[in-house]
């Protein structure tokens, strides 16, 4: 099967500015629809998917099916990490993009639980694991497109463009569930929810034509080594030690978001009387912060080497968690933005800006996709689904508090910290020469 100049001849080179564009597109739509879906799970879905029980229960089965999602993400990795190693990136970014979109926008056009009772929150649930399969293999795929297509030198900066579509999906969701929340609460609930979800149809348009004429990436494409016929198995014969590491070094972002946002929002409105708009708006205003800061974070990293940058951030989001609900019930609107702020711009920014480069140079290039996305996807899995449901399962077990929310969220990130410290640094490394393996260290 071929790829751009059929492995035969020089490959066809694709500007930097065009890789960004395709990586960051489907980075967007990824993000937009994975954040919309956790707004709405902490907003609305109760109520439409899973009413008749009490208010936490109906949380939690919310949450629930917003976890659904991060068990098909591992999945995702891996089957579009196997096609992307042997074939190529392009191909499987077409597939996943469509995935993506297409499940989002028919979670638009779901009846809900007062038309079609339980069969509401099974197609719901359904489509959420369509979602994972795609968000499993687009992380991977796009992220390679930006770093295989990367000058020398500028793999940190030309990553953390790519992450930017993350914070990008993030203010248009909630900045589009904020404009719906503006409605009175029977127009809510009754048609304006579905039109975020609807609007995930257009990005899919507009992403696919962007990707459709992209060339593969000329690292693939120059690449001699070996093609695994199983890259999943030769990830793990290869580089067990460093799967493990970058798995464990995600997983501070993982829970980070999860907590402050998904449960954050429905705790701080449920619980602490923070109104709805406030913390949509605070993470608004975040996520608009986090943009304007990832390009630097990406640019420091090329200077100064990513495990600084990167253990900074833990350190952030492990020490703010303690002050973050504090601080929410305090009642001072900008002072939540504040701390919205802190934790998401600064804290998980750091992490995620140079998450794609840093785990990639993990990695030789025939089992790249397959060990980024595994990485990735196992951790959101392990870190990022179940936290919803735990945090909202501690507050409850301790008459509401959310001490031990923050205690649970400085744990990972103490575990994420440990991670870090074993994992060698890499930003001078030459991405197209595979890592030293870990059984010869």
């Amino acid at each position: 099967m071929s790829t751009s100049a059929d492995h035969r001849g020089a490959p066809a080179r694709v500007s930097p500015r065009r890789a960004l564009s395709a990586s960051v597109t489907g980075s967007f739509l990824e993000w937009y629809d994975f954040y919309l879906f956790g707004i709405a799970a902490g907003l609305v879905f109760p109520d439409l998917f899973f009413p008749g029980s009490s208010p936490t229960v109906a949380t939690i089965e919310s949450f629930g099916a917003f976890a659904g999602g991060f068990v098909t993400r591992p999945v995702g990795a891996v089957l579009f990490g196997h096609f992307g190693d042997r074939v190529g990136r392009r191909r499987m970014l077409l597939i996943t993009v469509g995935l993506m979109g297409g499940g989002t926008f028919l979670i638009g056009v779901l009846p809900t639980h007062a038309t079609a009772g339980a069969l509401a929150p099974a197609l719901l649930i359904a489509l959420r694991l369509v979602q994972g399969l795609g968000i499993g293999g687009e992380f991977g795929g796009g992220a390679l497109v930006a770093l295989e297509n990367a000058p020398s030198g500028r793999r940190g900066v030309m990553g953390s463009i790519h992450q930017m579509g993350t914070p990008a999906g993030l203010l248009t969701a909630t900045g589009f569930f904020a404009l719906v929340q503006l409605l009175p609460e029977q127009d809510v609930n009754g048609w304006a929810w579905r039109l975020p979800f609807l609007a995930s149809g257009l990005f899919l348009v507009v992403g696919f034509s962007i990707r459709r004429h992209l060339p593969e990436t000329g690292t693939f494409v120059e690449d001699a080594g070996q093609v695994r016929r199983f890259p999943l198995l030769a990830l793990v014969r290869e580089h067990p030690r460093n799967i493990l590491l970058a798995t464990g070094a995600r997983m501070a972002d993982a829970a980070t978001f999860n907590v402050i946002n998904v449960f954050g929002i429905a705790y701080a409105t449920d619980h602490l009387d923070v109104p709805e708009h406030t913390m949509l708006n605070g993470f608004i205003v975040a996520a608009a912060v986090e943009i304007a800061l990832i390009p630097l974070i990406g640019l420091l990293s090329d200077r100064i080497g990513r495990r600084p940058v990167y253990l900074t951030g833990i350190v952030v989001c492990g020490g703010l968690g303690f002050a973050y609900f504090p601080v929410l019930a305090t009642g001072n609107t900008l002072a939540a933005w504040g701390v919205i702020v802190g934790m998401l711009a600064v804290g998980t920014g750091l992490m995620f800006a140079i998450q794609g480069t840093l785990f990639s140079e993990l990695f030789a290039t025939r089992i790249r996709y397959t060990g980024l996305g595994v990485a990735y996807q196992t951790s959101a899995l392990v870190g990022g689904a179940p936290t919803p449901a735990i945090a909202t399962a501690l507050a409850a077990a301790f008459s509401q508090s959310y001490w031990p929310v923050a205690i649970y969220l400085a744990a990972i990130c103490l575990l994420s910290l440990c991670c870090v410290l074993l994992i060698p640094e890499t930003h001078r490394a030459d991405l197209a020469t595979p890592p030293v393996d870990d059984n010869d260290r």
